[in-house]
């Protein structure tokens, strides 16, 4: 028991480096994740309930913080949760500040947005994203299911008044 207490931290092995220019080893990341999702939690409820944001964030905090309760070494975590590293996790706190502050769920349901339209050219540099044209076989398909009702390749045709299922 004492040495499994003592022990493993010890034997633990140690993160070097992030690999990040600038972005410093977090030598108790486990501790500092479960603090970090705990308060990310506690600050999402400025929220409303309703909003995707919000959904999403606690279901992937929530997701996160299970991780770093079950399991114990820094390595496990980054590889279960797969989402960069430890260090990298302060992100989205940030980014919850940043929402309560610009509100964009505050936006009146009857404000109209503004479309504006510029015939400008697209510079050469900015990539156009245009899809080919449809075979053929997508428009005969779409006339035919505008124009009357399609039955799989096989099937017998079912006149009104009929069962598809014979007893």
């Amino acid at each position: 028991m004492f040495l499994r207490a003592i022990g493993r931290p010890l034997l633990a092995r140690v993160k070097q480096t992030t690999g990040i220019v600038g972005l410093d080893v977090v030598p108790n990341a486990r501790a500092v994740l479960i603090n970090l999702y705990s308060k990310t939690l506690k600050e999402i409820k400025a929220v409303p309930e309703d909003e995707g944001y919000r959904k999403a964030v606690e279901t992937f905090t929530k997701h996160r913080l299970t991780v770093c309760e079950e399991e114990e070494e820094w390595e496990k975590i980054e590889e279960r949760i797969d989402c960069g590293q430890v260090e990298e996790a302060q992100d989205e706190l940030k980014l919850i500040g940043k929402m309560i502050e610009w509100d964009p769920w505050g936006v009146p349901d009857d404000h109209e947005c503004e479309i504006i339209e510029n015939d400008a050219p697209i510079p050469k540099h900015v990539p156009r994203h245009i899809p080919g044209p449809l075979p053929a076989e997508f428009y005969q398909t779409l006339e035919a299911v505008l124009t009357k009702r399609v039955e799989p390749k096989g099937a017998p045709a079912v006149t009104s008044g009929e069962s598809q299922s014979k007893a």
